[in-house]
């Protein structure tokens, strides 16, 4: 007969208290979302550097919020299943400070993407709108909140898309579950990874670099439609690769601290 208290306890404390932790975000947001006035997506989520609603601490808080169940599920089974074996080999402080790094990294990595899709943006509204960029961005701090709470959209689409990119934030620990799948295949690059709907297994450096490309390609495809954070999972990605290899060189790696 299946021990489920046995099982539990043996999940070592770092993974089995991340996943904890966002499922209780997650409940509480659900519970409480419209019994407070406070939008604690805006609060949390991690916003452009650039906007009003931008804050220090959602570099860290908003990888314990998740858009939907889906999203959540699938990150927290990422990371119970590659989590169990990397906090194992790592020991429990270096596996949490490899999780939050890579997800201040991929944060980080987001921004830059923002900033600079930003302002070729601004470039092109700034000539075509026939003003300047101080006007356009008064528009957006002042009528931004607004327009999305009213589910309004700007009249020109450049504007609605700066808007979006100023105003609309990014949850979700799935850059910092990338960087585990990253460690995961460094540390057990032949290790066989079995995936649904695919009889075969896959090796595990051969998953990983899968993932990289296909990452890689959606956001540099970046299709309208598509509101996944593709340049965060690539950055949490890099920042693993670099912890990793830093760790490798200096014989650190499964040294506990």
């Amino acid at each position: 007969m299946f021990n489920f208290r046995s099982f539990f306890s043996s999940i070592p404390p770092v993974t089995k208290n991340l996943i904890i932790i966002n499922f209780i975000v997650w409940f509480a947001l659900l519970v409480f979302s419209h019994r407070v006035a406070l939008d604690i997506n805006d609060i949390g989520a991690i916003h452009y550097f650039g906007s009003p609603l931008f804050k220090p601490f959602q570099l860290i808080t908003y990888m314990f919020i998740h858009a939907n169940f889906t999203h959540l599920f699938f990150n927290m089974f990422a990371l119970f299943m590659f989590g169990i074996t990397l906090e194992r080999v790592l020991g429990s402080k270096k596996f949490l400070f490899y999780f939050i790094s890579c997800g201040i990294g991929a944060a980080l990595v987001q921004e830059g993407v923002f900033a600079i899709y930003i302002n070729s943006l601004m470039s092109k509204a700034v000539t075509l709108l026939d003003t300047t960029e101080s006007s356009i961005l008064e528009i957006i701090k002042t009528q931004g909140a607004d327009a999305i709470s009213q589910g309004m959209n700007f009249s020109d689409p450049l504007l609605g898309r700066l808007n979006g990119l100023y105003n609309v934030g990014t949850v979700g620990a799935s850059g910092a579950v990338y960087g585990i799948l990253l460690a995961f295949g460094m540390i057990f690059p032949n290790q066989a990874i079995y995936m649904m709907f695919i009889p075969i297994p896959i090796k595990a450096k051969y998953f990983v670099i899968g993932y990289g490309v296909i990452e890689l390609l959606q956001g540099l495809a970046a299709n309208s439609g598509d509101n996944v954070a593709h340049f965060a999972h690539l950055g949490g990605m890099i920042i693993g690769f670099l912890i990793i290899l830093y760790w490798k060189k200096n014989g650190t790696l499964f040294n506990r601290f």
